[in-house]
């Protein structure tokens, strides 16, 4: 059985979002393809990834206390869910970009680059999304605050709703590695979150359902369909829509369920983070190797099934081992105990039962 927290669509729109990254990739892996002009939806994905994450760590943790001991927990947790298969992945890149004749695509470039790369300080292909997640992860214990008791907390909220609306009205700056370019995504799908574990799905009405799905096939495509929008992705606009999105797809209605839970999707979605870190050196390698063997119709599809395989291989291997050694491991160290025991004679309270 499933957990009774666990939403089982969000798998599935997970597994459509890395899904569209992998199909945004093609053109580089095949630059026949790329000529064609194709619609690229990299970053309608992405957006995805950001609202998702914040509305599941407000859904997941939102309700609960906030004391030493949770946050350490919880940041040690998302720590070792992304850090170990983000660092195999960037070794795994360093080594073909280090490969003489390879020429490999999305190059990691000798020491100095590696080292930024593995303190999240890089940006070569899909690792640019990383830092910006890790650093939402140390950031929402103070949203965390705000969510367990918004009425203690009225000063910080504003702030925290100023902030979004500065950062929206900048054209939200700075790199696209630092977290204040991608914040307001992580911020609507965290209200979204909170919204959703206090008050339960609204409606699984067909008509939810219907926009569940019209919705993201919409945002996916708006850019394309509609000549005359912006094509700029980036912004308060898009994060509102990733975040309603998330929110509709998590009602789980019953006909966007039947999509969104579906088994390939969800398999896809449990594979997401493996298969979004590492298709573009898994269809690269096998383009390099089957190029020359087969007609580039037959090894197209078979780069995105290698590149499925690959990382299905990597998720339980690497993935899942690691994050549950190192949760496994701080569980049981002394640095947890000394870190989250109180002091003799203090009794350490649950924010949430203070007045």
């Amino acid at each position: 059985m499933g957990r009774p927290d666990h939403i089982a669509s969000l798998d599935g729109l997970r597994g459509l979002a890395a899904a569209m990254v992998v199909m945004a990739h093609i053109g580089l892996v095949f630059p026949s393809l790329a000529a064609l002009h194709l619609p690229i939806m990299g970053s309608e994905a992405v957006g995805l990834f950001f609202a998702l994450s914040g509305f599941l760590m407000a859904y997941l943790y939102g309700a609960q206390p906030v004391t030493r001991g949770a946050v350490l927990d919880f940041l040690v947790s998302r720590f070792a869910r992304i850090y170990p298969v983000y660092l195999a992945a960037v070794v795994m890149v360093t080594i073909l970009s280090m490969t003489p004749g390879l020429d490999y695509i999305q190059p990691i470039r000798g020491v100095l680059d590696f080292v930024r790369h593995a303190v999240l300080l890089g940006s070569s292909g899909v690792f640019w999304s990383v830092p910006p997640e890790i650093q939402f992860y140390v950031f929402f214990p103070i949203l965390w605050l705000c969510l367990g008791q918004p009425r203690r907390f009225p000063g910080l909220i504003a702030i925290l709703m100023a902030l979004v609306a500065i950062d929206g009205l900048l054209g939200l700056p700075g790199p696209g590695i630092l977290l204040l370019s991608k914040l307001p995504y992580f911020v609507f799908g965290t209200v979204a979150g909170r919204l959703h574990a206090v008050w339960g799905p609204a409606s699984r009405s067909a008509l939810v359902g219907v926009l569940a799905l019209l919705l993201p096939i919409l945002f996916m495509s708006y850019r394309y369909v509609l000549p005359t929008i912006d094509p700029d992705f980036w912004g308060v606009h898009s994060a509102f829509a990733s975040a309603v999105i998330v929110a509709l797809v998590a009602w789980q209605a019953p006909l966007s369920a039947a999509v969104f839970a579906s088994a390939p999707l969800r398999f896809l979605g449990a594979i997401s983070f493996s298969l979004y870190l590492f298709h573009v050196p898994a269809m690269f390698l096998a383009r390099h190797t089957l190029g020359g063997l087969l007609p580039e119709a037959v090894v197209i599809p078979l780069t995105f099934l290698i590149a499925v395989l690959a990382a299905w291989f990597l998720h339980v291997t690497i993935e899942m081992p690691a994050r549950q050694w190192l949760v496994d491991l701080w569980r049981k160290s002394r640095l947890r105990s000394g870190l989250i025991q109180p002091p003799a004679g203090k009794v350490e309270v649950p924010a949430s039962s203070t007045s």
